[in-house]
């Protein structure tokens, strides 16, 4: 056999060894792990502005971190989420919190208001004030005077659908959701009335977030209310 024909052959046995040899493994990353969280909440935990499930990519992970132990011990009733957390360990559960709280993502169209003209007003006023007369204390107080959250774990309130708002103050004002004691925002929850929750829900869902979206960096103490769970 010529040199020429052999150095062919080499070349030959050499390409089918690289079209038949396994595939590299594929790396095994925590974001491909965490897209199961994205069947629910929307791809890298954006969702959107429609429906029940809320964003919780940019969330502070310390919220996000009590909420998924709030699913897990049942302060929060959704067994499709306590399935999921339950055999996971704490610092597991701190690693995927500190994942979506640290993405900085676009947020999605504000959605337009279903109620009156009076009724969004009374949702501002509620938002920047609160009601004195009904002890309840402005939710910038404690969600930020942006309402994008403040770390390390009071979460924004902007970007989220207006149905989950309402579902959400609903399940504080009946004990559906808790959190841990003292529970400032039951409290809270319980001092509205049906038409405040309505207000506050359409409010918040109509306005566009800031272009720098993140949470503030501490909150202003001293806080309204004790809060068991927003500071840790």
């Amino acid at each position: 056999m010529s040199r020429r024909l052999r150095a062919a052959a080499a070349t030959a046995l050499l390409a089918c060894g690289a079209a038949t040899a396994a595939p590299p493994p594929e790396i095994d990353t925590l974001a491909q792990r965490l897209q199961a969280c994205t069947a629910c909440h929307g791809k890298q935990g954006r969702a959107t502005s429609e429906g029940y499930f809320p964003r919780i990519a940019g969330k502070p992970a310390g919220y996000l971190f009590n909420q998924l132990i709030n699913f897990r011990d049942g302060r929060r009733a959704n067994r499709a989420m306590r399935g999921l957390v339950d055999p996971l360990s704490e610092d597991y559960l701190r690693e995927i919190a500190a994942y979506f709280g640290a993405l900085e993502l676009p947020y999605p169209a504000p959605q337009p208001a279903v109620v009156a003209p009076d009724r969004l007003e009374r949702g501002a006023e509620l938002v920047r004030h609160g009601d004195a007369r009904q002890g309840i204390p402005a939710c910038q107080a404690c969600h930020g005077e942006r309402m994008t959250g403040v770390q390390p774990a009071f979460p924004g309130l902007l970007g989220l659908p207006r149905d989950y708002l309402i579902a959400q103050l609903g399940s504080w004002r009946t004990g559906l959701r808790r959190a841990a004691a003292p529970d400032c925002m039951a409290e809270v929850a319980r001092r509205l009335r049906p038409q405040d929750v309505s207000a506050l829900a359409n409010w918040l869902a109509a306005q566009a977030p800031p272009a720098d979206a993140r949470p503030a960096a501490a909150p202003k103490l001293p806080l309204p209310l004790d809060c068991g769970s927003g500071l840790r």
